[in-house]
């Protein structure tokens, strides 16, 4: 294997392709050698701020070792089938499809061809996450929410808000879980803008999932309640907090005997670090070793698949998902 820096590239340069520009000009495994989008103005502002060139997606490919795809879903199919078709390593956003049964058309060519492909589920990079699943694998967990709340966009998005925010929490849950849980239920409000959703698994774990682009806050919190404690992570602050309630005790207070339980609370240390910046760090040494990633085709294709049965319960059609 070469020690030469992979050739890295960016296939539409929207808000979330033009950071994914950013953070390969940054990485020092890497050499950014150019973007490609269907709107060339916007290729060549992109290139011009990180120092690299504006291809079309043909050309790019014949440069690049590993490409990150941030166009619009319906437009995977065929761009991801480039990079596969090409040997070209490739990060999907997500969702990774809007229809499954072409996910798995795709994992499986990517399979057959070597070709690395890993779905862009940025949560699974988040510090906060990360301590969680290496921390507290062992507990007896009760109970899952998740909340990811927001204020109103500013610009027009046609996803639905389960396809743009809830698709994150279902597949941590899923993480979490180890299996594929059960939507039991699923109610909305504010014309899809706010929904949530209730789920179960076969140990009788309960999880509530709530996405809003209504709320006068930004919120994203993890709880988990387990028999031995109760585990809150903010995904903004990348923070965990830890409770536990201590053993109780009897203290004497002027001649009176009183019950008392306190609530300790730990604050376990978590590594600061950018999630984007980590998952593409993680995908180039994936790329670069032939090893499997930590996000595959099958874990994007059941994110969808979980997604779009919520949106069904919703009354909201499978096919609405981020452009």
């Amino acid at each position: 294997m070469s020690d030469a820096p992979l050739r890295a590239g960016v296939i539409g340069v929207g808000s979330m392709g033009r950071n994914h520009a950013r953070v390969y000009q940054e990485l020092s495994e890497c050499e950014l050698v150019g973007v490609a989008d269907a709107d060339a103005a916007a290729a060549d502002a992109v290139a011009t701020e990180f120092d690299t060139e504006a291809y079309d997606t043909i050309e790019l490919l014949a440069r690049a070792d590993a490409v990150s795809v941030a166009v619009p879903t319906p437009v995977h199919e065929p761009v991801v089938r480039d990079c596969i078709n090409t040997g070209v390593d490739v990060l999907v956003e997500k969702p990774f499809v809007d229809d499954p049964a072409v996910g798995r058309e795709l994992a499986e060519a990517a399979a057959t061809a070597g070709v690395t492909l890993q779905v862009g589920h940025i949560e699974r990079f988040n510090p906060a996450v990360r301590t969680l699943l290496s921390g507290f694998r062992d507990l007896s967990v009760i109970a899952v929410t998740a909340e990811r709340l927001g204020p109103p966009l500013e610009r027009e998005i046609a996803a639905g808000v389960t396809f743009d925010l809830m698709i994150h929490d279902i597949d941590l849950l899923c993480t979490l879980l180890g299996a594929t849980p059960t939507l039991v239920s699923a109610t909305g409000a504010g014309d899809g803008e706010y929904a949530t959703s209730t789920w179960t698994n076969d140990d009788g774990v309960v999880a509530s999932l709530t996405a809003s682009r209504l709320t006068q806050e930004r919120v994203r919190r993890l709880t988990v309640t387990a028999e031995e404690c109760r585990i809150v992570v903010d995904l903004l602050d990348q923070t965990v907090e830890v409770h536990r309630r201590s053993s109780p005790e009897y203290v004497a207070a002027n001649g009176d005997v009183r019950h008392r339980i306190e609530s300790v609370i730990e604050r376990p240390f978590v590594e600061s670090g950018e999630p984007l910046k980590r998952e593409l760090a993680a995908f180039l040494e994936a790329a670069a070793e032939g090893t499997t990633p930590l996000v595959t085709a099958e874990d994007g294709i059941r994110a969808v698949e979980l997604a779009s049965a919520v949106a069904a319960k919703l009354g909201r059609p499978q096919q609405e998902v981020s452009p």
